[in-house]
């Protein structure tokens, strides 16, 4: 099994997975990615994942991948360039837990713990990886049926 890495920037190393993980690929696909974290180099490891299907395997692929990155005290964050990948990670409870990005710029902000600006990738190409500045128009208030579940509720108010 052959994955292209390279390096983002001298504390940064990124790895492609571009294709989808099942039972006949998951070993070889994870022995090589933890054969690529570094032991003394960069210190974040992005796993830019290329395709839309995220399998039950492909899921605990990158916990395993994670739980080895922190062991070696490397960060590590994931980029998910299509919608459903990122629907996919956040059903499965794990979008904060593997900081999920949509590109490329905010999987590096995430690896360094910090939270990217909103990312406006969604209004592009599925794959793309450059960001966009919002829209002028755009609202930065969450959207959807749970949007405001955070929020505090008053008897009364609607």
């Amino acid at each position: 099994m052959f994955l292209l890495s390279y390096h983002l920037d001298a504390a940064h190393l990124v790895v492609e997975l571009g294709e989808v993980i099942d039972l006949d690929n998951e070993s070889a696909i994870e022995r090589e990615v933890v054969r690529l974290l570094p032991c003394c180099g960069p210190r974040a490891v992005i796993v830019d994942i290329r395709t839309p299907l995220l399998t039950p395997r492909a899921l605990g692929v990158l916990l395993r991948i994670r739980g080895q990155a922190e062991e070696r005290g490397v960060s590590m964050a994931v980029v998910a360039g299509y919608d459903k990948a990122r629907e996919i990670l956040s059903a499965a409870g794990l979008h904060r837990v593997l900081r999920v990005a949509a590109t490329l710029p905010g999987a590096e902000l995430r690896s360094r713990g910090c939270r990217p600006e909103p990312e406006a990738s969604r209004d592009g190409k599925p794959g793309d990886r450059r960001s966009a500045p919002p829209a002028a128009g755009a609202s930065q208030r969450p959207l959807g049926p749970y949007a405001d579940t955070s929020r505090p509720r008053f008897p009364g108010e609607h």
